[in-house]
């Protein structure tokens, strides 16, 4: 390709054979390709700082590309648990929220894969604002060096249930996936990194076949289909039998535990009628049931489930052998907490 033809690309959204075939294609050998991935996934965006490639490769950088659009326009701190909510800038003038917590076993950042969500799940606040579009995976790198910086701590772990829904942009995470986890990259380990779906049944099938050792969770929240469609969409398309038995599948193919989410809305889904449902229809499956009392979200009219009836429904799966437990509240003070995340119009 000629040099005057190239056009200006984001370097975080090039894989390492990208990143190869990027300096072929200004006249350099691959072998530089494989250094500047190296230097662009430590997050660095200095061309300057990079010390072993030559000043005329980074020059042609400088002319035909860019180390990162994503920037932080705000940032909120919990107090209380350490969590930070991120509000990342694009460069079309779009903006995502992401959210950075602290586990005793590591850092945690939970990631959007889209500017608003099509979903339409009517607890939620990622959906109140519509959708725009989806994130690169550029972009979805981005928000990982951007926290790491501004945390000034490593990320451990990594959650793809922020805004919008993943598998929506199935080639845009499969493509993430293969950037982030790359041995001269990140590095990431599969099992460190979990992406969660409400349920697209074939792209479900295709991540397990795809990524079997990265972590599936499923957005459950009601498991009879008049119930789920009114407060899930996506269940007219894909019915929750249809889902639970894809998601038995999956956890029996890839030999991982599959997550089912189910955030409990009071006097919605968390009667003694809903967890007989789970129990008839969990049982047997390799899973974990992770029970989130709803976080508030004004425009919904939903309240959450108190904090004793999540823990009597824990109870109540785990002694069935459906292991079950209440998700820890982090960022509630900050609405960075699950299904608060929203967009934000600049």
């Amino acid at each position: 390709m000629e040099e005057k033809r190239m056009e200006k690309i984001d370097l975080q959204d090039l894989t390492f054979d990208g990143s190869e075939k990027f300096a072929a294609d200004i006249g350099e050998p691959a072998f530089r390709g494989r250094q500047l991935f190296r230097w662009i996934n430590k997050g660095i965006r200095d061309f300057s700082q990079m010390s072993d490639l030559p000043l005329p490769f980074r020059e042609k950088i400088e002319k035909y590309a860019c180390a990162g659009s994503v920037s932080i326009l705000d940032m909120q701190m919990d107090n209380e648990d350490g969590t930070r909510k991120f509000l990342f800038g694009l460069s079309d003038g779009s903006s995502v929220e992401g959210v950075f917590m602290k586990y005793r076993y590591g850092n945690s950042l939970c990631l959007s894969s889209q500017v608003g969500c099509r979903m339409g799940c009517a607890f939620c606040a990622s959906a109140l604002g519509g959708f725009e579009r989806n994130l690169t995976a550029g972009e979805m790198m981005g928000q990982i060096f951007e926290a790491e910086r501004a945390a000034g701590e490593k990320i451990n772990h990594i959650v793809v249930m922020g805004m919008g829904e993943p598998f929506d942009n199935y080639e845009n995470l499969s493509r993430f996936l293969d950037i982030v986890r790359h041995k001269d990259g990140k590095n990431f380990s599969s099992r460190n990194i979990t992406v969660s779906t409400s349920g697209i049944i074939p792209l479900m099938e295709r991540f397990c076949n795809e990524f079997p050792q990265v972590n599936l969770a499923v957005s459950l929240h009601r498991l009879d289909d008049e119930g789920r469609s009114r407060i899930m969409p996506v269940n007219k398309a894909y019915p929750v039998d249809e889902l639970i038995e894809t998601a038995r599948r999956c956890a029996a193919k890839t030999g991982r535990r599959i997550t089912f989410e189910y955030t409990l809305i009071k006097g919605e889904n968390d009667t003694e009628y809903d967890v007989e449902l789970m129990k008839r229809k969990l049982s047997g499956i390799l899973c974990h049931v992770n029970l989130i009392p709803l976080n508030p979200v004004e425009e919904t009219g939903f309240s959450g489930s108190s904090r004793k009836r999540a823990e009597e429904v824990a109870a109540e799966l785990t002694s069935f052998g459906i292991p079950a437990t209440v998700r820890r509240e982090l960022g509630r003070n900050i609405d960075g907490a699950c299904g608060q995340l929203r967009l934000k119009k600049r």
